[in-house]
């Protein structure tokens, strides 16, 4: 009988765990579902688009028109601007670590305490951006673009610590 009981035990255990198990699945995926979900946004004409604040993580902006756009604050992490027109667009305080700005205009754009941590923007173009803050860590830039930047970089970044010239590598 001892055999038994032992058994039933066991069986009712192991029930009560699967229903455990399954109750904390269904529930627990809802509470841990992700923030974001990665976006296309490829070739749209976004003007004054408003993403201020927003997880973009890995969304796609490739080829969009995002001209006076505000980005600012926003989780740009690993979101691909790839000749994207950036021109005139707020970018204040946005995380584009490891974004992809190749190609991209960011011509006026605001860039003030803007983290660009291993963002790739060979091509970019930044003329008249602001970069008060700034931090290029890692950023492959052109030569040229590198120079123009250094003229205007100034101030650290409140997020990392680094000051912008020290990331920009300016003389």
């Amino acid at each position: 009988m001892s055999k038994l009981s032992d058994r039933m035990c066991v069986s009712i255990l192991n029930l009560l765990l699967w229903v455990v198990i399954c109750i904390t699945v269904s529930v627990g995926f809802a509470g841990f579902a992700p923030e974001a979900l990665a976006l296309d946004y490829n070739k749209e004409s976004l003007i004054e688009a408003g993403f201020s604040g927003r997880d973009l993580t890995d969304s796609s902006f490739s080829h969009a028109n995002l001209r006076s756009s505000n980005f600012s604050n926003a989780n740009l992490s690993g979101v691909s601007f790839f000749a994207a027109n950036l021109e005139s667009a707020d970018l204040e305080g946005a995380n584009l670590t490891n974004a992809t700005l190749d190609s991209a205009r960011l011509i006026k754009a605001n860039l003030t305490n803007a983290v660009l941590e291993g963002a790739f923007a060979a091509n970019a173009k930044f003329d008249g951006a602001i970069i008060d803050g700034a931090d290029f860590t890692d950023v492959l830039l052109r030569r040229d673009e590198q120079d123009k930047l250094c003229k205007v970089a100034k101030g650290t970044n409140p997020t990392t610590g680094r000051d912008t010239r020290d990331t920009l590598f300016c003389p």
